[in-house]
């Protein structure tokens, strides 16, 4: 399942964990997706993936949204 925001095309990073004695680890930093329910303008409904702040575009859009 994709992890990948397609409103802002948010994806996940990598990174490390760091320990007090310095030592690092490999990590993965997630985007904070939702799956939401949108009313298209031509009256259809989708599903789609989108962050949070995605989430926020489309509501400044007008976007009919049901979470």
């Amino acid at each position: 399942m994709s992890k990948k925001c397609i409103v802002t095309g948010k994806k996940p990073m990598s990174g490390h964990n760091v320990s007090h004695a310095n030592n690092k680890t490999k990590r993965r930093f997630l985007p904070n997706i939702r799956t939401v329910r949108i009313t298209l303008p031509d009256g259809t409904k989708k599903k789609i993936k989108v962050s949070a702040k995605g989430l926020r575009i489309l509501k400044k859009k007008n976007f009919q949204i049901d979470l």
